[in-house]
C-alpha cells in the first residue's frame, strides 16, 4: 500500500549531523544541539522539518557517543521508528561518513547531509534539494554573497578586496547520489584526506558535479551564544494563537460467528468476531476518520472504499498508519489519541497495555499520549444485547503557523 504522496523508494534518506561539542556557542549548557528554543531542544526542531516532509524516508542522527540519553529524551514524542542514532566521530566528515555507512543495508537512490543545528530549514528549500539531485549530480543550497570581502595579511591589515562575483555562502541540507557520496567519503578516509569542511567539497575532490539551488536567509547555522538567543526569542514569539485541531471518529460493527476480535490492534479470544470488510477492529476505525479530520482529508472510506476488495480482511493498521502520513505530510504532530470502546464483552482491562503498545507503534508518539478506555451500554440497545461493539475516538494534532483570524 501507498501511503504517502510518494512511494518509499523514492524518498531521500537523511544524515543529520549532530556529534559535535559546540564549544564556540559555550559549554556551560551542554551542546548546543540539546539546548532548547522555544521551549524544546534544537534536534528536535530540526527533525521536525524533515519527519515532516513527504519527500524524505529514513533519518540517521550521528551524536556523540556521551549523548545517547539526551538524544533520546531530545526525540520523545517524534516519529522514532524513522530516526536512527548512531554514534559518530571525531570530526564531522567522520561522523557524515559512519552515518552513510548505516544506511548502505537499505540504499536510498538519495540523500541529504544536514547540520542538526539548522532548526530553520524550510520544505521548500528542502523540496529544490533533492529534485535538483541527478544519478552523477549533487545539489547545494546557497547564498550568493552580498558583503564586499576582503583578505588580510599577517599583520591584520587588508591585503586585497576579493571579487564577490560568483562567491556563494553554503548551507545544508546537500543532496546527493547516495553511492558515489558514500564511495567519495570512504576514498577520502582511505587516503586520510580528513580536513574537507563540507560534503560539497568531498564531492567536488571525487569530481562530483555539485548543482547550485537557492538557500534561504533563514536556513542560518547556530554557532554563537548570541544566534541561541535569537532563535530562542524567534520561536517564542512565533505564533500566540498555535493550530491545534480536533477531530472525532465514531465507528460500530456487529458481531458473527467467529472466535476472536481485534480491537485497538489486538487480537481477543471471544465467543464471536466483529463483521466487517477488514479485520472490523472499531477502535482503529474511528482512530482513523479521528486523523483525517484533523486536515480535512475525508474520512476512512474516502481512502479505502469497502468496494475495493484488496481490503477485504485487512489489517486495520494499515489505516492508521495511512491516516497518520497524510497528517504528517500536511506539517501535523500527533499530540493525543483517545479511545472509548463501548461493549457488554469482552473485558478490555486485561489487554489495555497492549492496546497502548500497539497505537504508540502506529502513531510514532509516547504511550503517555494515548488512552484507551472502556464502558458498557448499561445493558442497553444493540450493545447492551451483546449484538456488536462501538468506539468513539479523539485525536489532537498541532500543525504549523498560527490559528487564522
Amino acid at each position: 500500500m501507498q501511503t504517502n504522496s510518494s512511494s518509499e523508494a523514492s524518498r531521500a534518506a537523511v544524515v543529520i549531523v549532530a556529534a559535535g561539542r559546540g564549544e564556540r556557542a559555550g559549554t556551560a549548557d551542554g551542546p548546543k544541539q540539546y539546548r532548547p528554543i522555544g521551549g524544546r531542544p534544537v534536534i528536535a526542531r530540526t527533525l521536525d522539518a524533515f519527519l515532516a516532509h513527504p519527500l524524505v524516508g529514513r533519518i540517521v542522527v550521528a551524536i556523540h557517543p556521551d549523548d545517547d540519553a539526551l538524544f533520546r529524551s531530545a526525540i520523545l514524542g517524534l516519529d522514532e521508528r524513522r530516526i536512527e542514532a548512531i554514534h559518530g566521530g571525531a570530526t564531522r566528515q567522520e561522523s557524515t561518513r559512519l552515518a552513510l555507512q548505516a544506511l548502505r543495508g537499505d540504499a536510498p537512490a538519495k540523500v541529504l547531509i544536514h547540520d542538526g543545528v539548522r532548526p530553520f530549514v524550510e520544505a521548500d528549500l528542502i523540496e529544490r534539494t533533492i529534485a535538483a539531485i541527478g544519478e552523477r549530480r549533487g545539489s547545494l543550497p546557497s547564498m550568493q554573497v552580498a558583503d564586499t570581502l576582503k583578505r588580510a595579511d599577517a599583520a591584520g591589515d587588508v591585503a586585497e578586496t576579493v571579487p564577490r562575483h560568483g562567491l556563494y555562502a553554503a548551507q545544508t541540507p546537500q543532496g546527493f547520489p547516495f553511492w558515489p557520496i558514500l564511495a567519495a567519503h570512504e576514498k577520502a578516509a582511505t587516503l586520510g584526506k580528513n580536513d574537507f569542511t563540507d560534503d560539497a567539497a568531498v564531492a567536488e575532490w571525487a569530481n562530483i558535479p555539485v548543482h547550485i539551488v537557492a538557500g534561504s536567509p533563514d536556513n542560518v547555522k547556530l554557532t554563537w551564544a548570541r544566534d541561541m538567543v535569537l532563535a530562542n526569542q524567534r520561536f517564542a514569539g512565533a505564533a500566540s494563537f498555535p493550530d491545534v485541531r480536533t477531530g472525532n471518529g465514531y465507528d460500530v460493527h456487529s458481531f458473527e460467528d467467529g472466535d476472536h476480535v481485534f480491537l485497538c490492534g489486538v487480537r481477543i479470544a471471544h465467543g464471536k468476531k466483529l463483521s466487517g470488510h477488514s479485520d472490523a477492529d472499531v477502535g482503529l476505525h474511528a482512530l482513523t476518520d479521528a486523523l483525517l479530520a484533523t486536515c480535512g482529508a475525508g474520512d476512512i472510506g474516502t481512502h479505502f472504499p469497502p468496494s475495493d476488495t484488496q481490503w477485504r480482511g485487512a489489517a486495520s493498521r494499515l489505516f492508521v498508519e495511512h491516516a497518520a502520513s497524510i497528517v504528517r505530510s500536511h506539517g501535523g504532530r500527533i499530540a493525543n489519541a483517545d479511545i472509548t470502546l463501548i461493549c457488554e464483552a469482552p473485558r478490555i482491562g486485561p489487554h489495555r497495555d497492549a492496546m497502548t503498545n500497539t497505537l504508540a507503534e502506529m502513531l510514532g508518539i509516547a504511550t503517555t499520549r494515548i488512552s484507551v478506555k472502556a464502558t458498557t451500554n448499561e445493558k442497553l440497545g444493540f450493545i447492551g444485547r451483546e449484538e456488536g461493539i462501538a468506539a468513539i475516538a479523539t485525536a489532537s494534532v498541532v500543525y504549523p503557523g498560527d490559528l487564522p483570524e
